[in-house]
């Protein structure tokens, strides 16, 4: 089953573990194939009493001479029998049942002792394996997939491997070995019988393996469910205030209701194909043992010794086949759950092959210093087939400031996204001092980049921890240099644990304003040469704005800059001012000569100011 295999690539990561959980797994088997098959010669003791075993010198000649049970037989009559009599060979014989039994026992408890590590090591390579690609995978690919999709792929998905397919590997690689030895002795003990049980066993597989596989198209829709359901709470919890704002609390709630009705049903469904797997499996081991029961006792009841089939090894013989039951049973079922995580696993691995388009090249040039310009030379981008960027030519000289101004949806993000190689271009090229940009390495080009975005971007940490966040070894002198220039160092030091205060989730414990300026304190540790700025002081106040701007205007002062404007009373002072519209440059110069243009720039002007 390709499920398992995927499952097999993680566990040969660890030969170790694995070659000592068979070790102690074959032992077990052993000792629990041995325990059982020692049932014969204690019922032949208890039964026939001092008539036990007389004819075994008659059976090793002849048919029965290769037969390895009769020859044990033989010996235990002749070196423990014979000398000690019935009643001291049935202790010797109850003492060795026991010792096999408490054998099997340890060595079981110590295959699953190392089958743990090994199950929890896949689950945490899993989850690792998922999450390092999640930080690989370029920014718009998070535009494109759900949030809650990709939580519910790291944790119910997780939990499905988890309760499905890493549960059943002790099944997996322990009842085939438990079968194969169980069915080596009962061969010995009676061809017959074994061959009539291997007949019949591959009809009840085929059986349970169509159930299986109508499980794993269940599943699938029901872990497709979990990712829309995951999606509605995280909007919810997200857009709490205009729910409430807008009275929107029925049609959420409606909507919540439907999805999870949906999830209801399909979670029905796949249960009820799960149970169905127990009932039936059962019900064919037991018409097996029926039919084992008739066949074998007609061959006893005839006494046909060349057979080699006594009342003894019938009664031992189906004392193993009952044995056998369980693990065969085990077996199914586990088939079964591999159908069901089967689904889970196709959309983990998804994720994780999921091609990385981003990537640094083979022979990465490192960006030591930035020493001359920005260039995009006829760049075009577009999501699909819808073009979002058209032949765009621009240059950003070091240490000037360029902004780019124009309605939303005008392609301003999409194109500050080129720079740091958020995104790549579909066509033309982004050079950095000549060079094009996917020759350097990805982390030497963002490692001169510092960014502040339009909806501040903190995390559940201390204020410290957010600000050091692209200089992690900064000295506390630094972050708290950092705040003032920021103008985030009055606020911060007001606060009782000062810069270890927790800020909460996405910074919730903070104003808006105050989130802005540790994000701007944020860049300004991390003293970058190339800044991009996506309407910083857009969510602030009057007087958080002016405060901000200051530190910005400071911050921008000998750097090349650019910024994503929408209050157009920020960037009169840029050295460049590019206007875009659907994609394309419309227009471009100083705030004065665009002014004198009297086109869009400055409609865009009188629209702000006459609000």
């Amino acid at each position: 089953m390709k499920s398992l295999g995927v499952i097999f690539k993680y566990i040969r990561r660890y030969p170790r573990l694995l070659a000592t959980y068979f070790s102690f797994n074959i032992l077990s088997s052993i000792f629990s194939v041995f325990s059982l098959g020692m049932l014969s010669p204690f019922l032949l003791l208890i039964f026939n009493q001092g008539d036990a075993m007389k004819d075994l010198g008659e059976k090793t000649s002849g048919i029965g001479s290769l037969n390895p049970i009769l020859y044990f037989n033989e010996w235990l009559h002749n070196v423990i029998i014979q000398p000690n009599g019935n009643i001291k060979a049935l202790l010797i014989i109850c003492i060795v049942i026991f010792i096999a039994i408490l054998m099997k026992n340890l060595f079981a408890y110590l295959s699953v002792y190392f089958l743990n590590p090994i199950r929890n090591r896949i689950l945490n390579d899993m989850r690792k394996n998922m999450f390092d690609k999640i930080l690989c995978l370029p920014v718009g690919y998070f535009t494109e997939q759900k949030k809650g999709d990709l939580l519910s792929k790291l944790s119910n998905d997780l939990s499905e491997v988890e309760s499905s397919t890493v549960n059943v590997l002790e099944s997996t690689f322990k009842e085939p070995i438990t079968i194969l030895l169980s069915l080596i002795y009962l061969v010995i003990l009676s061809p017959q019988l074994t061959v009539f049980l291997l007949i019949f066993l591959p009809v009840a597989g085929l059986i349970l393996g169509r159930i299986g596989r109508a499980l794993k198209k269940e599943n699938k829709r029901a872990l497709q469910q979990f990712g829309v359901i995951f999606s509605t709470i995280e909007e919810t919890l997200g857009g709490m205030r205009v729910i409430q704002a807008f009275n929107a609390e029925k049609r959420i709630n409606k909507k919540f209701d439907d999805e999870n009705e949906k999830l209801f049903r399909y979670k029905n469904q796949a249960n009820r194909r799960r149970d169905l797997a127990s009932p039936v499996s059962e019900a064919l081991g037991v018409t097996t043992v029926l039919c084992i029961l008739y066949y074998g006792g007609t061959l006893v009841l005839k006494g046909d010794a060349t057979l080699g089939l006594n009342a003894g090894d019938f009664l031992a013989y189906i004392a193993i086949f009952s044995q056998l039951i369980q693990p065969l049973k085990a077996l199914s079922n586990a088939s079964y759950n591999v159908h069901r995580g089967a689904a889970s696993i196709e959309r983990i691995e998804a994720l994780i092959n999921e091609p990385v388009v981003i990537e640094d090249p083979v022979n990465p040039i490192e960006l030591k210093q930035f020493q001359d310009s920005i260039e995009l030379k006829n760049v075009s981008f577009s999501y699909s087939d819808k073009a979002v960027l058209r032949n765009i030519n621009l240059v950003l000289k070091k240490g000037k400031t360029v902004a780019l101004v124009g309605s939303s949806g005008s392609g301003k993000s999409t194109l500050a996204d080129l720079i740091p190689r958020f995104i790549d271009a579909s066509e033309g090229e982004v050079l950095i001092d000549g060079v094009n940009i996917k020759k350097y390495s990805l982390s030497s080009v963002r490692n001169h980049i510092g960014m502040v975005t339009q909806e501040p971007i903190l995390f559940n940490a201390g204020i410290s921890e957010n600000i050091k966040l692209g200089k992690p070894e900064a000295a506390e002198e630094e972050v708290k240099q950092a705040a003032r220039v920021a103008n985030a160092a009055g606020f911060i030091e007001k606060k009782t644990e000062g810069y270890d205060t927790l800020i909460g989730e996405r910074g919730g414990k903070l104003s808006g304003g105050e989130r802005q300026r540790i994000t701007i304190a944020r860049a300004v540790l991390k003293n970058p040469p190339i800044l991009i700025l996506d309407e910083a002081t857009s969510s602030l106040d009057t007087e958080s704005e002016r405060l901000v701007q200051d530190a910005i205007n400071n911050l921008m002062s000998n750097r090349t800059s650019l910024v994503i404007a929408h209050r157009l009373s920020t960037v009169r002072h840029a050295d460049e001012i590019i206007v875009m519209d659907k994609g394309e440059i419309v227009e471009r110069g100083t705030h004065d000569a665009l002014m004198a243009l009297h086109g869009r720039y400055s409609r865009l002007i009188e629209m702000q100011e006459v609000k």
